[in-house]
This record gives structure tokens, C-alpha cells and sequence, in this order.
């Protein structure tokens, strides 16, 4: 069986949020749509991978020629949920001239100072890339509201805010994907003591991680609202399981790959005369000149 026919469902339906989507009900150690083990996937992947860099490297080359049409994968999930590692694992097949990559951690003073929307379209892909945000403008409705870091209806108003925006985006020619990575509460524990027990591994952890942790129910409240209200037809939400870093990779790429190739970016047309540039470079010889 070809590794494609695995896939029962397109992930972009297992995996989107749907009216009757429950956050607290979500299996996050499941495989929505992968009828596959692991060892299939992993065999899979790669395949995709490749067919993945082909495609963006068709959308780089329409962006260098003209082109408008760009990509934007958010990337959500708390402190573990692996965005990490999609985008080492799942963003990093591609060629990295053609990937426009922006972190988004505890604003600066100076962005503090400006809306909270400045520096996100600060970091907005240009034409003809993939644009990645690890973290990103939902934040200001995640953390903010978690830590009460501006009052309730400052962070409300910002739900239909966010909607007008990103669809303001898309007519301007960016495809928006937006991807929550949902790691359980025992996955993520086991995953922050690793980082305590191996010393290669201290460097990702931050005492703070305990903080938010502690914070978890306020945290999934914050998300369900996310999902609920802003995951619309111009740019709907994904929500993967995090639990299986290898599902949540095989499901990115093949959402990834299978939004390229509705795009279907196309090589642009040479402007000068192939046959002529052929038999000119034929004119100038084998051996270096002297």
C-alpha cells in the first residue's frame, strides 16, 4: 500500500475546529486521519518532505519573478507542545532561503509601546515565502488574559480584531495556517522533568515553565475561546495532537504540502531565449581562458 492511501482523511478535515469542536474532550495522544503506526509515518515523512521542498521552491521562485502569494504557519502550543521541533523537523526539509522564521517571547518595551499587532506584521512573510511564527499575535488573547495583563474587555475586543486582520491577509494574497499543538497535562510533565534529568537539556528549561504549568486550567479556558472564535473560513484552526511528536510532524507536512499543491505555484517563464543562451554559452568553450 502506497504511504498516502494511509491518510483515510485530509488532516485539514480530521484536524480542523468545527462548531462542535471540545477542547476538553480532544484525545491528544490520538492520530486523526493516519491509519498508519508510527513506523509508517516515519517512513512517509520524508517522502512528503521532499515533495514539500519542491513546492516551495516553485512559490520562492514566483515570489523572485513578480509573484504575491505567500504562506504563514502559526504555530501554537504551551511550554512542550513541540513547535521546536515542527519547525526543525517539518519546516527545515525546505530550502531555508525560502523560509521567513519570527519567535514571538515577552514583548520589549519598545513594542510594548505600539499596538500588539506592530511587531507581528513587522515579521509578516514577504512574497514567495513560507513565513513560521512560533508564538504569535494570539498571545495578546492567551498569556495577556491568563495573567491578567490588561483588562477583560481590552483582550476581548481583540478576538474580532484578530478575524478582520487575518482576513485582510488573505485577500492580500497570504494563505494562512494555523496550528495548535495540544500536549496533555501528564505528557507535559514528563516532558519538563527529561529536561531536568539530562543535563543537553537544562538550557530549555525555564523555571517559569512551572508557573504556567500551575496555570493549566485557565490555560485550556483561553485556548477553547481561541478555537471558538477565531478559527474562521478565510483562516480556520488546526488543532493536533502533541502527545505523539511524530503524528504532529507527519500532520503539519502533509497540511503544509497539501495547501502548495492547491496553490500550485508554477515556474516562471524565462524571459530570454533558451536556445540562444545555450548556444552562447556553447560559444564560449570548455577550458578557462588564459
Amino acid at each position: 500500500m502506497a504511504a498516502k492511501d494511509l491518510w483515510s482523511t485530509d488532516p485539514r478535515d480530521a484536524l480542523r475546529v468545527g462548531p462542535d469542536f471540545d477542547l476538553a474532550s480532544f484525545d491528544r495522544n490520538g492520530q486523526p486521519g493516519w491509519d498508519g503506526d508510527k513506523d509508517d509515518g516515519q517512513a512517509y515523512l520524508p517522502e512528503r518532505g521532499e515533495e514539500m521542498s519542491e513546492l516551495q521552491e516553485r512559490l520562492f521562485a514566483e515570489g523572485r519573478e513578480g509573484g504575491k502569494r505567500s504562506v504563514l504557519l502559526v504555530l501554537q502550543g504551551l511550554d512542550t507542545a513541540g513547535k521546536g521541533g515542527i519547525v526543525r523537523h517539518v519546516v527545515g526539509m525546505v530550502d531555508p532561503q525560502g523560509v521567513a522564521l519570527a519567535s514571538f517571547g515577552v514583548p520589549t518595551e519598545e513594542e510594548r509601546s505600539h499596538h500588539y499587532l506592530w511587531r507581528i506584521e513587522k515579521e509578516l512573510p514577504p512574497p514567495g515565502r513560507i513565513g513560521v511564527f512560533d508564538r504569535s499575535h494570539y498571545e495578546d488573547v492567551l498569556v495577556v488574559r491568563v495573567d491578567e495583563l490588561v483588562p477583560e474587555d481590552v483582550w476581548r475586543a481583540r478576538y474580532d480584531e484578530i478575524n478582520a486582520w487575518e482576513k485582510e491577509l488573505v485577500e492580500g494574497g497570504t494563505t494562512i495556517i494555523k496550528v495548535a499543538l495540544m500536549v496533555s497535562y501528564a505528557e507535559q510533565g514528563e516532558r519538563l522533568m527529561e529536561r531536568l534529568e539530562r543535563p543537553d537539556k537544562h538550557w530549555k528549561f525555564n523555571p517559569g515553565d512551572l508557573d504556567t504549568r500551575s496555570k493549566w486550567p485557565a490555560f485550556q479556558e483561553a485556548y477553547a475561546d481561541v478555537f471558538r472564535l477565531t478559527s474562521t473560513e478565510d483562516a480556520p484552526w488546526y488543532v493536533v495532537p502533541a502527545d505523539k511528536k511524530w503524528y504532529s510532524r507527519l500532520a503539519i507536512t502533509e497540511i503544509l504540502t497539501r495547501t502548495l499543491e492547491e496553490l500550485d505555484p508554477q515556474w516562471p517563464v524565462a524571459d530570454f531565449d533558451v536556445e540562444e543562451m545555450k548556444k552562447a554559452l556553447v560559444a564560449t568553450g570548455e577550458d578557462a581562458p588564459a
